[in-house]
C-alpha cells in the first residue's frame, strides 16, 4: 500500500516495504536519446502495473517545467513523469543547472533557484550537493516499486569522473545495474560503446549490465555481424535495437536540435501556407512552448537568427530566454530589432513570451544583477511595460482567464480557461488593463492581472509557458492568420495532452518491441515481469 504524505522533501512515502529496485540509463555521450528511452521505460512498466518514477540527479538544460508544488525542474524529467502517470516532482530532478552568459549558470536546487556559479564552479561545489540529491533518490525509493535513473552525458569523461555525481555515483548509490546506451544514426556507435566501457574502472565495468543500440535506420540484419563482435569483444549483451523515430513529438531536454530545425525549415515557412517565425535568441529557453504549433497541417515553424532570413512571416514569436537583456542586446546588433517592429508596424502578429514578453515593453532594470551585468536597457518599445528583474524566482502551474476578446490571439472572456505555467525571473508592470487574469496558482484561487496588449496593431506579450498546449488558443490564433491571407478556417489537431499520450504509448510500443523485456526484467530481479497487483 502506497500512502501519499509529507516528508521532510515535501515528496510522496509509502508505508513499509523494500525501497524500490532501480535501473539506470547511461549513454556514450550527451543526446544519444536516453531522455525519451527512460520515458519509455516509465510507461513500459506503468502500463505493467507498477508504480515507477523516473530520477535524474543533475541536468543542464533551458527547457525546464513546474511541478505541482510550484518548483522548477528540468522538461525531460516532466515528460517521464507523465509517461509514469505521475505528477512532477523535484525529487525526480532535484538539482537543475541553466546555462546563462558569461560562463555563469544559475542552480536550481529542489526547485528553487540559488545565485548563479561560474561553470567551473559547479563542478567544484558538486560534492556539496550529493547529499541532497541522495535524499531525493530515497524518497522516491520510498514511494515506488521501481525507479529509472538517467546519466548526464557520459560516465568516461576522465576529467569529470572525481566529480561527476550523474552517473556511476548514483548507479552505486542505488545499486542499480546500467544499461548503457549508443546513438548509431551519429556513426561510430560500435567504437563509443568500446570505448565508453575500456575508459571506465573495473568495477564501473561491471556494473554496466547491457548494451542498446539507439536510433538505427534500416534492417537488424545487416547489423548480426557487428552485434556478434560487440558482445564478444565487450561480454555483454546487446538488449536491443532502438528504431530511429524521427516523427515522434515529445518535448526535447535542450534546444540542441533547434539549429537542425532552423536549418531544415528554409526561409519560407518550409512550404507550408502558414509561416511562424520564433525568434533564435542565443539562450533561448523553454522552446517546447512551440511544439504544438509544428504539429499542426499547414503550419511551418521555422527559428531564425538573422535579420536577412526573417522576410515577411504570418507571425513573429519572441519566446523565452535565460539572459533578456543580453538576448535584447543581441536582437539589437543583429539588425532583428529593428525587422521585428518594422514587422509589427504593418500588423504582423507580434507575440511575446516570458522573457520576450520582457524585451517588447519599455524597460528591464536589473539593480541586483540578477540575470546580466547590465543595471538597466531599453526594451523595444512595443507593449506598456517597464520590467525590474528580482532575485525570487516566480515559478507556478496556473490557469488564466481572458478579460476581453482577443479575436486574433483566440482569446476571450467566452472562451476556455487557459493553463500554463511560470517560470520568470522579473516582475513586470503594465499600464493599462492587463489581457489576463490568472485564477489559480499551484491549485489555489488566486487574482493576478497578466500580461499585455497593444491597442493599435497586433502586439501581444504575458509570461505564462504552454499557451499554445491550449486547443481554443492554438486554433483561434491560427485561424486569424488564415483569415488574414484569405485561407479558410481549420479546426485544431487536437488536443495537445491527448496528443502527448498516444506519443507516449507509441514510444513506449517501439522500445518493447525492440527490447529484451524478459532480460530487461531480469535485471530488475522481477523474472515474472507484470505487477499481480
Amino acid at each position: 500500500m502506497v500512502k501519499y504524505g509529507k516528508n521532510g522533501g515535501g515528496g510522496p512515502v509509502r508505508a513499509g516495504g523494500a525501497p524500490a529496485r532501480c535501473l539506470m540509463v547511461q549513454g556514450t555521450s550527451s543526446h544519444v536519446g536516453k531522455s525519451l528511452l527512460v520515458a519509455a521505460l516509465c510507461r513500459i512498466l506503468a502500463r505493467d502495473g507498477w508504480r515507477v518514477a523516473p530520477f535524474k540527479s543533475w541536468n543542464m538544460s533551458l527547457n525546464s517545467g513546474v511541478s505541482a508544488q510550484g518548483g522548477e525542474m528540468g522538461r525531460a524529467q516532466v515528460l517521464q513523469a507523465q509517461a509514469a502517470g505521475l505528477p512532477p516532482h523535484t525529487d525526480m530532478n532535484p538539482l537543475l543547472l541553466k546555462p546563462a552568459s558569461q560562463g555563469r549558470v544559475q542552480v536550481v536546487l529542489n526547485g528553487r533557484p540559488l545565485p548563479h556559479l561560474d561553470a567551473g564552479g559547479c563542478q567544484r561545489v558538486a560534492a556539496q550537493f550529493l547529499p541532497t540529491v541522495l535524499a531525493a533518490l530515497e524518497r522516491l525509493r520510498a514511494s515506488q516499486d521501481i525507479v529509472i535513473l538517467e546519466g548526464a552525458g557520459s560516465p568516461a569523461e576522465v576529467n569529470l569522473k572525481e566529480k561527476d555525481i550523474a552517473n556511476m555515483r548514483m548507479a552505486v548509490a542505488a545499486d542499480a545495474p546500467v544499461l548503457l546506451v549508443g546513438d548509431i544514426d551519429r556513426g561510430g556507435v560500435f567504437a563509443s560503446l568500446v570505448g565508453t566501457l575500456e575508459i571506465l574502472g573495473p568495477r564501473e565495468r561491471e556494473r554496466v549490465a547491457g548494451l542498446v543500440i539507439n536510433k538505427f535506420r534500416g534492417e537488424r540484419e545487416s547489423l548480426a555481424e557487428g552485434l556478434r563482435w560487440l558482445e564478444e569483444r565487450t561480454g555483454k549483451p546487446v538488449l536491443g535495437i532502438v528504431p530511429y523515430l524521427g516523427d515522434l513529438h515529445l518535448d526535447e531536454e535542450d534546444t540542441v536540435n533547434l539549429e537542425a530545425a532552423r536549418r531544415s525549415a528554409g526561409d519560407a515557412g518550409g512550404g507550408k501556407a502558414l509561416d511562424i517565425a520564433v525568434i533564435r535568441l542565443p539562450h533561448i529557453s523553454n522552446a517546447t512552448d512551440f511544439h504544438p504549433l509544428e504539429r499542426e497541417p499547414g503550419v511551418g515553424v521555422r527559428y531564425v537568427a538573422e535579420a536577412s532570413a526573417l522576410g515577411v512571416p504570418d507571425a513573429v514569436i519572441l519566446p523565452g530566454s535565460k539572459d533578456t537583456i543580453n538576448d535584447l542586446s543581441f536582437l539589437r546588433s543583429s539588425g532583428l530589432a529593428a525587422a521585428v517592429a518594422r514587422l509589427a508596424s504593418w500588423g504582423v502578429p507580434l507575440l511575446g513570451i516570458c522573457g520576450g514578453y520582457q524585451m517588447l515593453g519599455r524597460s528591464i532594470e536589473d539593480p541586483a544583477g540578477v540575470e546580466s551585468s547590465a543595471a538597466r536597457a531599453e526594451g523595444l518599445g512595443l507593449l506598456p511595460v517597464r520590467t525590474v528583474m528580482e532575485s525570487e524566482k516566480s515559478t507556478h502551474v496556473v490557469k488564466a482567464r481572458a478579460k476581453r476578446e482577443v479575436p486574433w490571439l483566440g482569446i476571450g472572456p467566452s472562451r476556455p480557461p487557459l493553463s500554463g505555467y511560470e517560470i520568470h525571473m522579473g516582475r513586470s508592470r503594465t499600464e493599462g488593463e492587463a489581457p489576463l487574469l490568472i485564477v489559480q496558482r499551484d491549485g489555489m484561487a488566486a487574482s493576478v492581472e497578466e500580461g499585455a496588449l497593444r491597442e493599435e496593431g497586433k502586439v501581444f506579450g504575458c509570461y505564462l509557458h504552454g499557451l499554445f498546449e491550449n486547443r481554443s488558443l492554438r486554433e483561434g490564433f491560427l485561424n486569424g492568420l488564415r483569415l488574414a491571407r484569405g485561407l479558410p478556417c481549420a479546426p485544431s489537431a487536437g488536443d495537445w495532452d491527448e496528443h502527448r499520450e498516444e506519443q507516449l504509448d507509441l514510444l513506449a510500443r517501439e522500445v518493447r518491441a525492440a527490447l529484451d523485456m524478459d532480460m530487461l526484467y531480469g535485471l530488475l530481479g522481477i523474472p515474472g515481469g507484470r505487477a499481480s497487483r
